[in-house]
């Protein structure tokens, strides 16, 4: 009688351990709250199949084995969207290019003086933008944080927001206007833009000599015409070139190889001011060696 109550008492217990068991699995799967990178959080605002993907994704894989892009997101007409998409994928572009000659210097048509310029600004390195001032032409997207575009098709404009730097704006008018006459140079410029097929075509007129056109220092004055070609291949990936004209800095129209910008989804722009958060000081003096106040190039 005893060695049956034993076994009825062990039989109970081993149910109720079974039991708890079970309740302790259950609770371990849905308790936690949904994680992003690794952090408990709610996940981020839903894009588009594959956005994310790819070797030029955030994250994605390289390789064999890299998840495909989304396609190019497009309009009712049919046009690329150059942008976000309001309320499914917001981001902005990274990676812009850093020098506009090709590897090769003695492709590019210099006049005499603007080799000497673009030599010399490789060992002062005194570039504007580094002391947060506004950078006009392709400089516009190599700031540290990237650049977004703001379309707005009711307005026809589309506006080119900087980050990481001066933290200015591009207007790029979109109507049919032509430039006006007797502009006053700025860093830049006066923007009209049109379709070529799906590549936006950018031209710009009527800047100033206060910045450099890109990171490495290339010359111009304020003769340049410069004339962007942007094509948003898929989701991921913009397409940049540019034809400079500038008979006063060279002697012919020359064109850049082609860079690849990059998408960085859910990145939304912030407040930065320039002059509180600049953390290349160094770049400010120059080769760091020393600092020459008597420099014959104006910078």
């Amino acid at each position: 009688m005893r060695n049956k109550s034993i076994k009825k008492t062990f039989t109970l217990l081993t149910a109720f351990v079974l039991t708890l068991g079970l309740t302790v699995v259950g609770l371990s799967q849905v308790a936690a709250p949904p994680a992003q990178n690794g952090v408990g959080v709610p996940p981020l605002p839903a894009v588009p199949a594959n956005a994310g993907g790819g070797a030029a994704g955030r994250g994605g894989a390289r390789g064999a084995n890299a998840t495909p892009s989304a396609p190019t997101p497009r309009r009712p007409d049919g046009k690329p969207i150059m942008g976000s998409m309001p309320g499914t994928a917001t981001g902005r572009w990274n990676r812009g290019p850093t020098t506009l000659p090709p590897p090769n210097l003695d492709e590019v048509p210099f006049q005499p003086w603007a080799r000497i310029v673009y030599d010399q600004r490789q060992i002062d390195q005194f570039e504007p933008h580094t002391r947060c001032k506004a950078s006009g032409a392709a400089r516009q997207f190599s700031t540290p944080y990237g650049t977004e575009f703001l379309e707005v098709p009711d307005l026809q404009r589309i506006y080119i927001m900087d980050e990481g730097g001066p933290h200015s704006y591009r207007i790029i008018y979109m109507d049919g206007r032509p430039h006006p006459k007797n502009l006053v140079p700025t860093n830049y410029g006066h923007s009209i833009g049109g379709w070529d097929g799906d590549t936006l075509v950018v031209d710009t007129i009527g800047f100033n000599e206060k910045f450099w056109i890109d990171t490495r220092g290339t010359p111009h004055t304020t003769q340049l015409h410069f004339i962007e070609r942007f094509t948003r291949t898929d989701f991921n990936t913009m397409q940049y070139q540019a034809t400079i004209d500038d008979p006063g800095a060279y002697t012919r129209t020359w064109t850049t190889p082609v860079f690849s910008m990059v998408w960085g989804a859910n990145q939304d722009l912030f407040e930065y001011v320039c002059q509180d958060n600049n953390k290349g000081p160094e770049l400010m003096l120059g080769s760091q060696e020393s600092v020459d106040r008597s420099i014959l190039y104006v910078p």
